[in-house]
């Protein structure tokens, strides 16, 4: 069965500005930080680009969305995270790699390339860890504990079902707190 549309999603799909600034305000700041989790390996694609493309993509299909404003996050993070792994094909297709004075592995894995003993700030902390992850996980703790999403959600935006959120979520935590991080 196919939820109605809630007032807020009927007033976007009329072409509304006020519903779709209330979404926009609702997930225009999530989605911005989850996709600068993703780097596209494309240095002219930046994760504002991605979020534009996300939200004109969400305005050309929202007639075909039904379902309510919570529902909306869900569907418009699957958006993104299609967008995300088109360019990051299109980078692979070109064979672009920008030269940089810092190679990626410095950037992901500020500890090493400080040393063990100083901490990096609390940005290279969040990638840092979250470089220790698979894939899956590492996109389900973004969305869980990084964006706030909730499951369903979740796995609306990622393509699965709501019981591989969980056990992802829960071998991803695993593997944190062997790392040492304290994680509930």
């Amino acid at each position: 069965m196919v939820a109605a549309d809630d007032q807020t999603i009927a007033q976007a799909k009329d072409g509304d500005h006020a519903a779709w600034r209330a979404l926009y305000t609702a997930h225009a700041g999530r989605l911005l930080v989850w996709l600068r989790m993703f780097p596209s390996g494309d240095a002219g694609i930046s994760a504002e680009d991605l979020a534009s493309e996300t939200w004109l993509t969400a305005a050309a299909k929202i007639a075909d969305f039904r379902g309510s404003t919570g529902e909306f996050g869900g569907w418009l993070f699957g958006i993104a995270r299609r967008q995300a792994r088109n360019a990051e094909r299109r980078s692979s297709r070109r064979r672009t790699s920008p030269a940089t004075t810092e190679t990626l592995d410095d950037l992901l894995h500020p500890l090493r390339a400080h040393g063990a003993d100083t901490a990096p700030d609390s940005d290279n902390w969040i990638a840092w860890l979250l470089s220790h992850l698979p894939a899956r996980e590492r996109e389900v703790v973004s969305c869980l504990d990084v964006v706030g999403l909730d499951v369903a959600s979740t796995a609306t935006a990622l393509g699965i079902n709501a019981s591989a959120v969980r056990v992802a979520h829960h071998r991803a935590l695993k593997k944190l707190r062997a790392l040492g991080v304290e994680v509930s």
